[in-house]
């Protein structure tokens, strides 16, 4: 590994080669006791017939034979970890690093997700899909997840695409394409539900809060199927003064209209209200880490949400699909200002219309098989973004500003699944046409942008038998310009949207009892648009381009049934990602907020009616700024991050005679360790991650 005089390595945080070896030795084992030769019996093929999937033909839905790296991880896996938020979940996937609470001083209200070393402030970076519907307030105009209308409790399954799924999906998926999957709507008859409590115990600052969360549902013998879905949350964090309110409500039907042929659909509520401690300086947070300075600041929003789709398997060779959605949101940041003399409010509006038409055709052509499919995207944004000030001694309002925004994108896209003997390549292209206009409401003055970009893709997988498979993709992705980047549009400064390139490498193994990994990646991401220091009002440039690779392993091993550890199951991995700037006077220096460094090691026993897990996670230093600063300034706005490792243990109960009932208790972060990352918004310094905390968890199934 090259390094430069600011990189990590000084401070004792060199890549844990030891680590990577172990992660690498475990893949390449099964690999060698079990290849078989390439010249055996060509693979079956997989049928089109695919209903509900998201990612489109049922080729692309095998986890096992997909041409990329790709992570899911069901609710049985969630519950294990004792995760309270997604976050928490997230950290646990290869390749992604998830913040608390960086980006909204923190709330609650936010997702924060960066993938393989790309910013994680908002998850600008990656395609993030509720069912398959985008869940940003506007995907082209604002795709940040400041607001992230989405609960844990009410997930069946997370999805994480990192390569090999850029040509369906977008604007904005160089950091891989990530769907929560809601719980699904029974398939048999007579009700079935659910309800759980429960109530998480910090050992500092907030110290409680309760989650709640219901379900039910049935398949009616006329063909009509309903599920009713809740989850909510009150109560504190482990801040002083952060009360949280969150109620997340979806209603899911779907109708069999023929043996072949289904409508589905989902009416959804989310409401977040959400106080925010804000960061603190040194001093402050060696007094107390979890104090409040700032009890005025808090996070609202508020999103309604319908989507409907049609589904016919027409035949065995065809398929047709067409959903249709429309949301809309609301959000409103208050933050005190630095003298604080006055409240800035930022009330924001969305709405945004899609369809999405798509069409599968499976064709032979001599010794080859292809599945073509080709689709159609139409997305309507429209919103408004307000700021208005208001002085505390007065209450006083200043005069509103006001921006209306408007983006009509059109996305067309092909890809064709050729399947010979035990190849598998899917060359595709995505073309988006994008227009998009910002009229400040006090002058009528008006920003224009067209963009138009075609994104081809390519991914190869290599079945060599029923357990292993060998894969590459490349592909490529952008972001068009955002509305409040408008305002920088200019003869003398067109900014152009953000391009990278991907390319992949990897290979896949899974059986009954091994499931491993290993990927090997490459990004180059050119013209990022970045706000230039120094300069009001905010003007922003196309002059970013960074540079990140890796390498990405995971083993998850479960003991024979007739072993003497039947009943254990444990499971490791490593990432290791090197993201560089490659433009300007910080060339050659980290990416800010990303580690170098991340791993997860645990294991999970079942005995009986019981199961034990304990499980660790760890990351290593991060810098907060671009130009690397190591030394910590005394308002705790720069300096290096420490790294840390977390442990969490957690006890299940499964009552006999209630199938799907249980009681759980765990303890996550086990020895209090004391970790903080930064806030870089307008109340900058250190925000103090979650201390001990005590859980106690009840599910009564029915």
């Amino acid at each position: 590994m090259t390094t430069t005089p600011h990189s990590l390595a000084p401070a004792g945080l060199a890549p844990n080669r030891c680590a990577a070896a172990v992660a690498l030795a475990c893949l390449a084992m099964p690999l060698a006791l079990h290849a078989q030769d390439a010249n055996q019996a060509s693979p079956a093929l997989e049928t089109i017939q695919i209903t509900g999937s998201w990612l489109g033909t049922g080729l692309q839905n095998s986890v096992k034979n997909f041409a990329g790296a790709r992570t899911q991880v069901d609710k049985e896996k969630i519950e294990a970890t004792g995760a309270a938020s997604i976050g928490e979940v997230m950290r646990r996937i290869p390749g992604v690093q998830a913040s608390e609470n960086s980006g909204t001083a923190g709330s609650a209200i936010s997702l924060n997700i960066g993938v393989r070393g790309l910013t994680g402030r908002y998850s600008p970076r990656s395609t993030i899909l509720l069912d398959g519907v985008p869940l940003a307030v506007a995907p082209y105009g604002q795709p940040q997840l400041s607001f992230a209308p989405v609960s844990l409790n009410n997930i069946e399954a997370i999805d994480v695409v990192r390569g090999g799924g850029a040509v369906r999906y977008g604007p904005q998926n160089v950091g891989g394409i990530i769907n929560f999957t809601s719980r699904a709507i029974p398939s048999k008859p007579g009700l079935t539900g659910d309800v759980t409590v429960r109530h998480n115990h910090y050992s500092e600052g907030g110290q409680d809060n309760t989650q709640y969360s219901t379900f039910l549902g049935s398949q009616l013998d006329n063909g009509l199927g309903l599920a009713l879905l809740y989850s909510g949350m009150t109560g504190s964090s482990w801040r002083q003064g952060s009360d949280e309110k969150v109620n997340d409500l979806a209603f899911k039907f779907r109708y069999e209209l023929t043996g072949s042929s289904e409508v589905y659909g989902k009416v959804s509520y989310y409401d977040v209200n959400s106080r925010t401690p804000g960061g603190l300086t040194v001093a402050q947070f060696n007094a107390n880490p979890f104090q409040n300075t700032r009890p005025t600041d808090y996070w609202n929003g508020e999103r309604k949400g319908l989507d409907l789709g049609y589904i016919n398997t027409i035949s065995d060779n065809q398929e047709f699909e067409v959903r249709a959605y429309y949301n809309d949101s609301t959000r409103k940041s208050t933050l005190i200002n630095a003298t604080g003399t006055q409240l800035a409010h930022q009330p924001r509006d969305y709405e945004v219309l899609g369809i999405e038409p798509r069409y599968t055709q499976r064709v032979q052509l001599g010794a080859t098989t292809h599945d073509v499919t080709a689709g159609y995207r139409f997305l309507r944004e429209r919103g408004n973004d307000r700021a208005y000030n208001q002085t505390i001694a007065t209450g006083v309002n200043s005069a509103t500003t006001r921006f209306d925004n408007a983006t009509d994108a059109h996305a067309v896209y092909i890809d064709d699944r050729i399947a010979f003997g035990a190849w598998r390549v899917t060359p595709g292209v995505r073309f988006e046409h994008i227009e998009t206009n910002r009229e400040d409401r006090a002058t009528t003055q008006r920003f224009d942008t067209t963009n138009n970009k075609a994104l081809p893709s390519l991914n190869v997988a290599y079945l060599v038998n029923p357990a292993l498979t060998l894969f590459a993709n490349y592909g490529t992705s952008f972001g068009p310009v955002q509305n409040i980047q408008l305002n920088s549009q200019t003869a003398t400064n067109p900014l152009k949207p953000e391009l990278a390139k991907t390319a992949e490498v990897g290979a896949r193994w899974q059986t009954p009892q091994i499931r491993a990994e290993l990927t090997a990646f490459k990004i180059r991401f050119d013209n990022q648009i970045l706000q230039v220091p120094g300069i009001t009002p905010a003007t922003f440039q196309n002059i970013g381009a960074t540079s990140h690779e890796g390498i990405e392993a995971a083993i998850d091993y479960t003991f024979d049934k007739a072993s003497a550890l039947a009943g254990l199951n444990v499971y490791a991995n490593y990432s290791y990602t090197k993201a560089i700037q490659k433009s300007g006077t910080t060339a050659g220096l980290d990416v800010p907020f990303y580690s170098r460094n991340t791993d997860t090691l645990g294991a999970r026993y079942q005995l009986g009616d019981w199961a034990f897990n304990l499980a660790s996670t760890h990351q290593s230093a991060q810098y907060a700024d671009t130009a690397n600063t190591f030394a910590e300034t005394a308002d705790a706005r720069l300096g290096r991050i420490p790294g840390f490792r977390l442990w969490n243990i957690q006890a299940d109960w499964k009552v006999p005679g209630y199938k799907g009932s249980s009681i759980a208790v765990g303890v996550n972060n086990l020895a209090d360790k004391r970790y903080y990352t930064r806030n870089v918004d307008g109340n900058p310094g250190r925000m103090v991650g979650t201390p001990r905390m005590l859980y106690v968890q009840g599910r009564f199934a029915f």
